[in-house]
């Protein structure tokens, strides 16, 4: 199986470096066409009908985002390649799509080539990219926002409002969820910490993240816990009680 790719950047010598990576290091993925603007890029998407494209965020006048928007359908997957880790990364992230940072790690470039490929084996949909565009246009209403998130056999669109709280296991991270059910995610919890800082989650513990909505009282012991709406009591860290106490801006706990 062969990827049809486009690769959309305002400046050529990225669009050469990218193009060189993926022919020395990518076999499976054919360059199909090349745009240096958001105009272009949405000529060459629509004449070709890529599998992939590799799109630059912060390009002049229309960016990544803008092109986006202006699509009539996404039936291609999508990895974003910015120089920039912004608001955007962190949308990118809340949707679970994938980004590269420039300089392009070849490594890092090779693992999402490869995750892109077996959705493509499996032909599955890309309901992330409609969720990343959910999200920009709805940014200011973060109680809407949903946040995907990668199991196993699917993925998950979960409303951050319905998270009690997350837990590590080494490099994963269980989802509870305030309906009791539960999602197992191979990503690492300090990852979730930063892109749902914004949303009402306190990092309490080296492997506790809660939803400081879902808190019932601070209980004050030997070793201080919170007690959840759900009955679920969380320690907090000895080295983590000032943060978290400032974080919480109250003194009624």
């Amino acid at each position: 199986m062969i990827l049809k790719s486009i690769l959309i950047d305002d400046e050529r010598n990225n669009l050469d470096y990218l193009r060189n990576l993926l022919t020395e290091n990518c076999p499976e993925v054919e360059v199909s066409a090349c745009a240096t603007d958001a105009d272009e890029g949405k000529k060459k998407i629509l004449q070709y009908d890529p599998d992939l494209v590799f799109l630059d965020i912060n390009m002049p006048g229309q960016n990544g985002f803008d092109l986006l928007r202006s699509l009539p359908r996404y039936d291609f997957e999508i990895i974003f390649v910015t120089a920039h880790d912004n608001f955007g990364i962190q949308a990118i992230k809340f949707s679970a799509i994938d980004y590269l940072l420039k300089p392009v790690n070849i490594e890092e470039l090779k693992q999402a080539v490869n995750r892109v490929f077996d959705k493509k084996q499996r032909s599955i949909d890309n309901p992330q990219l409609k969720n990343l565009l959910q999200l920009l246009r709805n940014q200011n209403f973060r109680e809407d926002h949903k946040i995907a998130l990668a199991a196993l056999k699917e993925t998950r669109f979960v409303n951050t409002i319905d998270i009690l709280r997350c837990e590590s296991s080494n490099n994963y991270t269980t989802f509870f969820l305030k309906d009791g059910d539960k999602i197992l995610v191979s990503k690492p919890i300090y990852e979730y910490e930063e892109i749902l800082k914004d949303y009402g989650f306190i990092r309490c513990h080296q492997s506790h993240l809660i939803n400081r909505n879902c808190i019932k009282s601070w209980v004050k012991t030997e070793g201080d816990y919170f007690l959840l709406e759900n009955g679920d009591e969380i320690p907090i860290s000895r080295s983590k009680k000032d943060r978290v106490a400032q974080q919480l801006k109250t003194n009624r706990y």
